[in-house]
């Protein structure tokens, strides 16, 4: 079919919405000639622009990818619904970004599945590229579609539109899988058979090669290997060294969400909070050497320019060097004024020394987790705050020239009161008086409040979903409570959190209500302008599932999960005696001072961080 051309898209483009989306030749852009390269893989974000181009894991694959002679990576995003209704009324099929080639003249489609709300969006992307949905339905001419991210860590929602999914970490597996596919195409074999070879690469899970099972009462059952050889637990990727930081992001056209340059100064997490699927499933910890980490700002900056450098993990503070790092930042003459964010402050005493290093500096915003309002919560959950420690941050924040702090609470937690949630709103005017204490009228407190859904792979998993009579009795509560101006209240959609549980709990029979809610017209259920629960409601009715079983079920010990069959290295019986330490009220330290046999260390004979040099 050959490339979109330019006269074809430019009628179009005249009459979308951010039309600089769909443009590409962006600044840092990868362009390779087609012809010479052995293997083409189109990375796709099944999200708007904006927000797809401010995801680092797939940025870090890109460069990657693109580094090796033989392959070529490419980018593509949903597109608005403007544009798609003017590409199916145009006979534009959805084309990558770098060379405006169409999806299915690619080897390799890779989505990234970040959070399962976009789930419908992959299925459109799909069908707008002419590209069939379901996986049994494609043909040798269709390119192969794989999935990575967090969210495939339950991989069984979308198994039947996935050909094969990149489970864990995708630097090193990812490369794998391409160099398998150069060697396959030498043979002239049938695709079946290159998922015959892949199903060898650890980290990769070919549903097609399993059965899933169902017990009479609707349980999941487990999966059965169909073919000999093929692996009975699908045990994740990880990379022992972090791969180096990309310093030659590509500028998007239009201001994304995240419009900074961002580098990964830690993974994994040792905190072990217990609502945390990312604390756990993305152990051990891991950290970036202090000159590589400052090497690559400086390159960053000089290839970007960009004013502001986020210093990314899930919990910054826990860097073993961030002061020295933080000094470093201070001590450099940069051309201009170099905004740093750590989008991962903890709530506690070390956070005001952090608070004054980066007040140095232009400020960005600070935000902070308590998570939980009462003392006896935040141990249930394992998060390791005081009520004494928010007060601190608050005072050291507001007292050194900062007008705004954004405070995360949860509603919903196992064992939460309404004490609880009045712990809440006690928590939030002591730090909004501390604010007018110190900037009067013009302190605000930004308050925002997640219904918790018990995820996979987290001591949690065993617990339901709150009712969302309970939730909206909560949320009544702290209305209530928080009405003085100066406190900006946000809550999470109880019926969003609700489909989110669903295809984060659910089984492969699931994927029939995405499919129908995706016919329906199912976009973009993330955003509220376009999230419609009554096609969700017909799509569960004709499927003929009761999302109620998924989510609002308190699990036995013993009951199998749609899930299990996914080898993190953290054990089920660690995920279960954590859930019990939380039921006592029981902390569990931070695994950097004292080893708990997660599993994680055994299973990948790694060192975890207790036997690294953290100094």
């Amino acid at each position: 079919m050959g490339t979109i051309s330019s006269e074809k898209l430019e009628k179009v483009l005249r009459k979308v919405s951010k039309p600089a989306r769909y443009v590409g030749g962006e600044v840092n852009s990868v362009v390779k000639d087609w012809d010479q390269v052995k293997v083409k893989i189109a990375l796709a974000y099944p999200d708007v622009y904006e927000v797809g181009m401010s995801n680092l894991g797939l940025a870090i694959l890109y460069d990657l990818v693109n580094q090796e002679d033989d392959f070529l990576a490419e980018r593509v995003y949903a597109p608005w619904p403007d544009m798609e209704e003017m590409m199916r009324q145009e006979g534009i099929p959805l084309f990558s970004l770098e060379t405006r080639h169409p999806l299915r003249e690619f080897d390799f489609v890779g989505f990234s599945l970040q959070y399962e709300l976009i789930y419908t969006n992959v299925l459109n992307m799909l069908n707008l590229a002419g590209i069939p949905v379901m996986a049994f339905k494609r043909t040798e001419e269709d390119p192969l579609v794989i999935a990575g991210g967090t969210s495939a860590y339950n991989p069984e929602p979308m198994a039947p539109f996935i050909d094969f999914f990149v489970l864990g970490e995708g630097e090193e597996v990812l490369l794998e899988v391409l160099r398998a596919y150069a060697e396959w195409r030498e043979q002239g074999e049938s695709k079946r058979e290159f998922l015959r070879r892949a199903v060898s690469i650890e980290g990769v899970y070919v549903p097609g090669f399993y059965r899933t099972l169902y017990n009479p009462d609707g349980t999941f059952g487990g999966v059965k290997p169909l073919l000999p050889g093929v692996p009975s637990k699908i045990r994740k990727r990880i990379i022992p060294t972090l791969t180096p930081i990309p310093t030659k992001p590509v500028l998007p056209h239009v201001e994304a969400v995240h419009d900074r340059g961002n580098v990964e100064i830690q993974r994994g997490c040792g905190q072990g909070c217990r609502f945390c699927q990312a604390g756990m499933v993305y152990r051990p910890v891991r950290e970036r050497p202090l000159e590589e980490v400052l090497e690559s700002i400086d390159e960053l900056l000089r290839n970007t320019g960009y004013e502001e450098i986020a210093l990314v993990s899930l919990s910054s503070a826990d860097y073993s060097r961030i002061e020295e790092l933080l000094d470093a930042l201070d001590d450099k003459p940069y051309p201009w004024p170099l905004a740093v964010s750590l989008p991962s402050l903890r709530v506690d005493s070390f956070s005001v020394a952090l608070a004054e290093k980066l007040e140095k500096r232009r400020r960005t915003g600070l935000t902070f987790a308590p998570e939980a309002g009462s003392q006896r919560l935040r141990d249930v959950i394992n998060k390791k705050v005081t009520e004494a420690d928010l007060m601190e941050v608050a005072e050291a924040a507001y007292s050194r020239g900062w007008h705004r702090i954004k405070l995360y609470f949860m509603i919903g937690l196992p064992t939460e009161t309404m004490e609880d949630v009045e712990a809440i709103a006690g928590s939030v005017n002591k730090v909004f008086g501390i604010g007018r204490k110190h900037r009067g009228g013009r302190a605000e407190v930004a308050v925002s409040i997640a219904t918790f859904i018990p995820k996979p792979h987290t001591p949690f998993q065993w617990l339901p979903l709150a009712s969302e009579e309970e939730i909206r009795r909560k949320q009544r509560l702290l209305r209530k409570r928080l009405r003085r101006r100066g406190i900006h209240l946000s809550f999470s959609n109880y019926r969003t959190s609700l489909l989110e549980a669903v295809f984060s709990r659910g089984d492969r029979r699931t994927a029939e209500v995405i499919y129908r809610a995706w016919e329906k017209g199912a976009r973009f259920d993330a955003w509220r302008e376009f999230f419609n629960w009554e096609r969700w409601e017909e799509a569960f009715a004709e499927a003929g599932l009761d999302p109620s079983f998924y989510v609002h079920r308190l699990r036995p010990r013993e009951e199998i999960f749609p899930w299990d069959h996914i080898d993190t290295g953290v054990t089920r019986e660690f995920l279960w005696e954590e859930y019990q330490r939380a039921l006592r009220g029981e902390i569990t330290p931070d695994c950097r001072q004292q080893c708990y046999a997660c599993g994680i260390r055994r299973a990948f004979d790694v060192p975890c961080p207790l036997t690294l040099s953290l100094k």
